[in-house]
């Protein structure tokens, strides 16, 4: 395996020895400093006078137990934990992570899958910095920086850096018409291009396949939301939380049909919305891999028809009433003539869904 966790130092927690030495040679293997700690006590006061970067603890220990130790941590010392049990009654993912932390894993352990979970996090830990550092020392070259992270962290989609680029234009044309604050323009400049971070998870074989996605697929593809929130989550910068909002918001449809929280109208976040109709105008108006330019005829067609399905009507509205601004500003980076004749609605929902 790639020793992704070279360099870094991470904390076990477990009142069991055999699992503490175990994982401790496990992790070592992997070039990573391990400290171990044998209760939710005893790694606190680890914690409070040695940085770590990550924390994998056990959730039932005697004295202070995993939860009250995720919980303490939580209030006094930011860091990322993975939590491991090997009983899960009683316990739900989703109150895990609202707790703090970051994965569940379930014992009886196997040691491969413990090392790839530890590698994503570091991964994500690193790309998150790697974010924050660029919007701190050069802010005017930001857009390029999270270009660069974003294509480098995906590996995905040659055509990616264009539309990330295209995107924070629409999105600024999109915010301007609104008469949106300028201050909120700004970031929404800088964040959006974020959006579609949370690929980083995605397998290349389904984010790239030339057809159409199987269900399991298509959940796959879903779960770019809430990665990219994750991983955008807990900073102190204006544009990353924006682009946190955005990562989990811009496949909210209108009509509360979208994904992943089927959030309904206003309740989806303004950006979330603004993002959703760029993103969209973007796909139809570029070439993919999976897909050939659509026509302008037929992307005003698709725009009036999914008005107050898809998307935000009044959103909807301004990019119809101004199509000929947002066309022009799609052939500014189209290296290939529109097609003659296609018609978009041979697509279905899902099919539209799917766009990615």
């Amino acid at each position: 395996m790639e020793m992704q966790l070279k360099t870094t130092r991470i904390l076990v927690v477990d009142d069991d020895p055999a699992t503490l030495l175990l994982l401790k040679r496990t992790i070592e293997k992997q070039g990573a400093q391990c400290l171990t700690a044998t209760s939710g006590e005893e790694a606190l006061t680890v914690m409070r006078t040695t940085p770590m970067d990550l924390v994998l603890t056990d959730i039932h220990m005697p004295g202070m137990g995993g939860l009250s130790f995720l919980k303490q941590l939580k209030e006094e010392i930011p860091v990322d934990v993975v939590v491991m049990t090997g009983d899960i009654k009683g316990f739900r993912y989703d109150t895990i992570i609202h707790m703090g932390a970051v994965d569940f894993l379930v014992k009886p352990l196997e040691l491969n899958e413990v090392v790839l979970r530890l590698q994503r996090v570091i991964r994500e830990r690193r790309l998150m910095r790697e974010l924050e550092r660029a919007h701190t020392t050069i802010k005017h070259s930001y857009l390029d920086t999270v270009r660069r992270l974003v294509v480098a962290a995906e590996h995905k989609d040659e055509g990616t850096g264009d539309h990330i680029v295209r995107m924070g234009d629409y999105c600024v044309l999109l915010a301007s018409m609104m008469d949106l604050p300028d201050d909120f323009i700004e970031l929404l400049r800088y964040a959006s291009p974020m959006h579609d971070i949370g690929k980083i998870g995605i397998p290349d074989a389904i984010l790239s396949k030339p057809g159409r996605l199987t269900d399991d697929e298509f959940e796959i593809i879903k779960t770019h939301t809430t990665i990219g929130a994750k991983i955008l989550a807990n900073s102190s910068s204006e544009v990353i939380r924006l682009g946190q909002d955005i990562a989990l918001s811009h496949h909210e449809r209108w009509d509360g049909s979208g994904y992943p929280r089927c959030l309904k109208g206003e309740a989806i976040p303004l950006a979330g919305r603004i993002v959703c109709a760029a993103d969209v105008f973007d796909t139809l108006t570029s070439r993919r891999p999976y897909k050939s330019i659509y026509p302008p005829h037929v992307v005003y067609e698709f725009f009036e028809k999914q008005r107050e399905e898809h998307f935000d009507p009044d959103i909807a509205t301004l990019i119809l009433d101004n199509f000929d601004h947002f066309i022009a500003l799609a052939n500014l980076n189209q290296a290939d003539p529109y097609p003659g004749d296609s018609d978009l609605f041979f697509l279905s929902e899902r099919d539209i869904a799917e766009m990615r």
